[in-house]
């Protein structure tokens, strides 16, 4: 294989593979960074995206030399607050409850590395306004499992889509990874597919 179209997703992301595959990009390999996400104290959600994305990068271009490498994190900001990825349905509540009837962003950190140690790092910023959520939708979703393992709480491409007021800016963002901006970085440090 060409080394200008090998790429490997630094993600265990399902949702980042599908996205990347629905542009025609598939992966010569998914290599996962396992790092330490753990925002520092005080830090505000747009920083956060872009370190932890550069961080994944960090750890996982040096295990493939001469291949591109594509890092990625989602953040879901309400205010200057982080909401977590949601593990149990308390936690999942809590963030719906933050969202409902309020704008928030969702916050794409995208680092890419070319084979020759150029680097791109960007962050994208959505803004999406989530309806008042009546108590018994919200416990239907919960129900779902839908939110497991989700960044704030909700998946917008599943049922959570019925949510969402508005969105303004790129909705593969929302969903886990910007298609225009991962292109045109891509594009942009020689990568063919």
């Amino acid at each position: 294989m060409d080394r200008l179209s090998e790429l490997v997703l630094a993600s265990a992301s399902p949702r980042r593979l599908d996205l990347l595959r629905q542009i025609g990009i598939v992966p010569a390999a998914v290599d996962p960074a396992e790092i330490d996400e753990t925002p520092v104290k005080d830090e505000l959600p747009a920083h956060y995206a872009r370190r932890i994305a550069s961080a994944k990068l960090d750890a996982v271009a040096p295990r493939h030399p001469g291949c591109f490498v594509l890092a990625a994190d989602t953040v879901v900001a309400c205010g200057r607050r982080i909401l977590p990825k949601a593990e149990d349905a308390a936690t999942a509540r809590k963030c719906l409850g933050l969202l409902s009837g309020r704008r928030h962003h969702v916050l794409g950190g995208i680092a890419v590395a070319a084979p020759d140690g150029r680097r791109i790092l960007r962050l994208v910023d959505t803004a999406v306004i989530f309806k008042r959520l009546a108590e018994a939708e919200l416990a239907a979703y919960l129900d779902g499992g839908e939110w497991h393992g989700k960044a704030g709480g909700y998946a917008v491409q599943g049922r959570a889509a019925v949510f969402v007021r508005a969105i303004s800016g790129s909705y593969s963002n929302v969903v886990g990874l910007s298609l225009y901006d991962v292109e045109a970085m891509l594009n942009g440090l020689g990568f063919r597919s």
